[in-house]
């Protein structure tokens, strides 16, 4: 250690040794956040192998949330038992730190600096990793869509409280936009150690109040919000003797940290060169697929292939006809039509007086229409959500409801593809097993849809539907019916 204060004098502090319960605590921390950072889940590789390719690798490795175990039960999914992986990997650092300090008794050793060192370059990378990737989603916006119609139809009361959340901010795009900048910025700071403070700081503060925003309102993202909280507030340890004489204290200091020594030309080339790759990489060229992907390929939580030409909107049911039968109104019907709701992309959406099955996932990204359930997770209220894809040489529709569970086959060989043919699939056995149905559409004006065929039930059903004139509160949204994707059906 003298020789070490001799060679750095101005720097001695920086290699001290370390004290007893230090050294406990550091090899506590070691283990736990590389359990935490580092994939050690065979369920994660297989998955990044299965359909391997360069953007699944990027999104894989950004995207990474530690599972060692999933309670399947309220606290689960919403409360206390969501940090069951935390505490696995809590008990076996304790193992782990108990069996290194008993290896390590009576040895004296140098090495704590640089793994701290290292450990922290982990973390911030992992930091700096996960945000970019959140950040996108949202600097893109779409991990909360602006409100469909039938959303914006949809009776406060019948929102599960995740997906009012989730629609508020969704009506404010701009502000999604910047919560995606300032994430994907923050990011962008863990990546130097100059910034690494500052980074931390904000990280912990934005994170946190997405963490405490998801335990009110049962966003299920608590766990991997405040995941960065936790790396975050691991960084700034190492800065809170400093923090403290500089705002408490009106102290003075001269920051002095550890770091590796680049001691040739050819170390500096390599560490500036491996840095700038690094962020060309994770930044731009992932920032482009994730573009590419959501605007050109379609991979959004919201349908992209369009509907009904100038159908978009809101519908009385101005007749019901069941097996020859015209059915009256009456709020209490189960099987008539209340209204109904064109969306702007094949989207088919009816209200009746029945328990429809509620889906509580956050919605998830797919290629294909047919499995993108955002617009109808979270929420009640008897609507049943149909996609629909147009013959227009028969004046036919074909229609699947969205929210029944597919078949697993079905789902794994048809989500690669940009579109389900469900024409093609109607010849086969699956129409029954997927209850694709066959009707009729006539268009007497622009302002009139009349359908007719055959439901579930196989009874007979005309349905004529009358567009409401109705002026959107909220304007049009981001994508407007006139949107226009370069996405090729």
């Amino acid at each position: 250690m003298s020789a070490i204060k001799n060679m750095y004098p101005e720097r001695s502090s920086i290699y001290r040794a370390w004290s007893t319960w230090e050294k406990i605590s550091f090899r506590f921390a070691f283990i736990f956040f590389i359990l935490l950072v580092v994939p050690i889940q065979f369920s994660w590789y297989k998955k990044l192998f299965e359909d391997f390719s360069f953007y699944g690798l990027l999104a894989n490795v950004s995207g990474f949330r530690p599972e060692f175990i999933e309670i399947s039960s309220e606290s689960g999914k919403w409360g206390i038992d969501s940090y069951a992986t935390w505490a696995i990997a809590a008990i076996i650092s304790a193992i782990g730190t108990a069996i290194w300090t008993w290896l390590a008794s009576g040895r004296q050793r140098l090495s704590y600096n640089q793994l701290y060192y290292w450990l922290r370059v982990l973390v911030r990378y992992r930091i700096g990793l996960g945000l970019i990737a959140f950040g996108f989603i949202k600097f893109y916006p779409m991990q909360m869509p602006f409100p469909s119609i039938a959303n914006l139809h949809t009776d406060l009361g019948d929102y599960a409280p995740f997906k009012l959340y989730w629609q508020s901010v969704g009506v404010s795009v701009w502000y999604q936009i910047f919560l995606g900048f300032l994430e994907i910025g923050a990011g962008i700071l863990m990546f130097f150690r100059a910034t690494t403070a500052i980074g931390a700081i904000i990280n912990a503060g934005v994170l946190y109040n997405i963490a405490h925003a998801n335990f009110a309102y049962d966003g299920a993202v608590h766990v991997y919000s405040s995941y960065f909280v936790l790396l975050s507030l691991f960084l700034l340890i190492l800065y809170i003797p400093d923090l403290y004489r500089l705002f408490i204290k009106k102290e003075a200091i001269t920051p002095q940290y550890y770091r590796i020594k680049l001691d040739s030309r050819t170390k500096r080339r390599g560490y500036y060169l491996a840095k700038a790759l690094f962020i060309l990489v994770f930044v731009f060229v992932y920032g482009a697929y994730r573009y590419d992907f959501h605007y050109y390929q379609g991979r959004l939580k919201e349908p992209v292939i369009p509907g009904f030409s100038k159908a978009v909107g809101h519908y009385t049911v101005s007749q019901f006809i069941l097996n020859g039968d015209t059915l009256t109104y009456s709020p209490y019907d189960s099987v008539r039509w209340h209204d109904a709701v064109f969306e702007r992309y094949s989207t088919l959406v009816y209200k009746v007086n029945k328990k429809q099955p509620i889906d509580l996932r956050n919605g998830t990204p797919h290629k294909t229409d047919l499995f993108k359930d955002y617009e109808f997770t979270g929420r009640a209220g008897g609507r049943v959500y149909l996609y629909y894809e147009i013959d227009s040489l028969e004046n036919a529709i074909y229609v699947v409801n969205k929210g029944r569970k597919f078949n697993e086959n079905f789902e794994k060989e048809n989500k690669k593809e940009n579109e389900v043919n469900l024409k093609k699939l109607y010849q086969t056995a699956i129409r029954d097993s997927i209850g694709i149905l066959k009707w009729k559409y006539e268009r007497p004006s622009t302002e009139q849809i009349v359908l007719s065929g055959q439901d579930v039930s196989f009874d007979s059903i005309k349905v004529v539907l009358d567009r409401i004139p109705e002026q959107p509160l909220l304007g049009k949204g981001w994508f407007s019916e006139n949107k226009k994707y370069t996405y090729v059906q």
